[in-house]
Formats: structure tokens, sequence, C-alpha cells
């Protein structure tokens, strides 16, 4: 066969390899088609959940029974479940991986004299970012010109990403000083001056009040938004690392968040005999 007919037919062939490559990816929705305000960003508004188990552990990890199974059996067992961080590790430090077993080992305690005691979730404490994001609640995002609200059914916690220039938050709060613009189609949110007194999930991972947090939240289809954040946090991990999941829009007709008022469960968890009985 002459070279030049061989030259065709490679040629020919690379042809339905590269229309398939220039097609979007499952699920995904070209960004000519994405849902978009009338300033022409996307579209993020809506109510939205993770489904995964990374608010066990955010690592890839085992089903294992619950607290008290001689009591509750199979109810609070923890289901098995694939990580959210890439490469499946957590660069922690020699003395915080120490740490975060402590963590784990004491996460049902509860200390009233030492609110550090013990898993934040159990206390009814505010979430943090990224944890507030993949919990098993929905959330919503309500999505302005120069502001995003985002509102977390969990512990009625919610934060504002202020899309123009504010400044340094003066103080640390719960769910930290978010600061967003576009990069393209991305939503990108620095979120800075978060206290130490959250976890990244139920097995004691954890953070200081050091850690900077990159999200970023792209729209790839009409009910998908894939979420990204960057951990960077030098004084625990020894390098920076990224945890990344889809989000799924709730799309009933009546979907809602509700009320999880949690702290009169956590009263009798925190202060025993001198909490007040909790509402029903």
């Amino acid at each position: 066969m002459r070279s030049t007919q061989l030259f065709a037919l490679a040629a020919a062939a690379t042809v339905p390899i590269a229309f398939l490559l220039a097609l979007p990816a499952p699920g995904q929705t070209p960004p000519a088609e994405l849902p978009r305000l009338a300033d022409g960003t996307p579209d993020l508004n809506g109510i939205w959940q993770a489904l995964s188990t990374a608010n066990y552990d955010i690592l890839d990890h085992p089903a294992s029974a619950g607290p008290f199974p001689e009591l509750l059996g199979a109810v609070g067992a923890v289901p098995a479940g694939r990580g959210i961080v890439d490469g499946n590790e957590l660069p922690y430090r020699e003395w915080a991986l120490e740490q975060k077993r402590v963590n784990f080992d004491t996460r049902l305690s509860a200390d009233p004299l030492d609110l550090t005691v013990g898993d934040p979730e159990a206390k009814c404490f505010m979430p943090g970012v990224p944890r507030a994001n993949y919990m098993p609640f929905p959330f919503q995002i309500i999505q302005g010109i120069d502001k995003v609200l985002v509102a977390y059914e969990f512990a009625h916690a919610s934060r504002i990403v202020h899309m123009t220039d504010v400044g340094e938050s003066p103080v640390d709060t719960w769910m930290g000083h978010s600061r967003g613009r576009w990069d393209g189609d991305t939503l990108v949110v620095d979120v800075t001056s978060q206290v130490a007194d959250t976890w990244f999930d139920r097995a004691g991972n954890f953070h200081s009040a050091d850690m900077r947090v990159t999200e970023r939240w792209t729209r790839t289809g009409i009910d998908h938004i894939q979420y990204e954040a960057t951990i960077e946090d030098p004084g625990v991990f020894t390098r920076p690392w990224t945890m990344r999941f889809p989000l799924y829009r709730r799309v009933e007709s009546d979907a809602a968040i509700h009320e999880f008022r949690c702290v009169e469960f956590a009263e009798p968890f925190i202060l025993g005999t001198l909490s007040n009985p909790p509402i029903k």
C-alpha cells in the first residue's frame, strides 16, 4: 500500500476520535447551554446535596458498627464508602496524625468545661467549610450580583460569599470569611478566618485556625455542580491537598431546606443532668 494511502487511512481514523474528544463528558452540558443569569455567569441557584459518605470519613472506609450496637443494632452503623480526597491520603504532620487518632478515640466524649473535646457535629456546632457541603443535608444557593448566600439545613448555618473587595475578616468565625470571583464559568471562593473547632468528618480529621480553603464551584449540567476544595494548612499538613465530588440539584417540585434545630438534641450530650429536657 502506498504511503499516501496509509496517511489517508490514518487521517480518517483520527476524525471520529477527535469528534469524541470534543464531546462533553457524560453528565455534562456544553458551556453555552448552561443556565445563566442576565450578566452571563452560570446560574448556581437552587437546592443542592452531596450523595456520599464523606461526612463519616473523607477517606475510603469500610462499613463498621455504630457507637452503641448493643442498644441500636444496625441503626447508626457506618456505611462503606469511597473517599473524596485526591490520592486517598491526608499529608498530616506527625503530631497532627496522632491528634487525629485522639480525636477519633474521644469523638463521643463531652466535657462542658472543655467544648473542644469530641466531634463538634455531636454538639450541634456549625460545620464549617468544606464539611457543610457534604453533610447529609441539602443546602440552598441564592445567587446575586455582588453576594452569594449559601444557607445550610444543619444547625441553621449560613455564609455569604462576597463578590466585591471587602478586605480581611476582623475575627475568626465558624463558617469563615468567603470571598469569591469568577474564573470563566467556575466560581472560585477563598475561605479564611475559620475557627479551629470544626472537623472534616466524624473520623476526627481536623485543621487549625490557619486553614485556607480554595473552593471551585463548576456547574457541569442542568442538575450537577462539580465541587472542589483545596486545603492549605502548613502547621497541620505537609502540603496542600484537594477533595472533589459532585453536587446534585434537588428537582422535587416542593424541594426545600427544613429546620434542623439540633441544639435541643445536643444539650443532654454536652451538659448531662444540667440540661433542660429536649424539645420533642
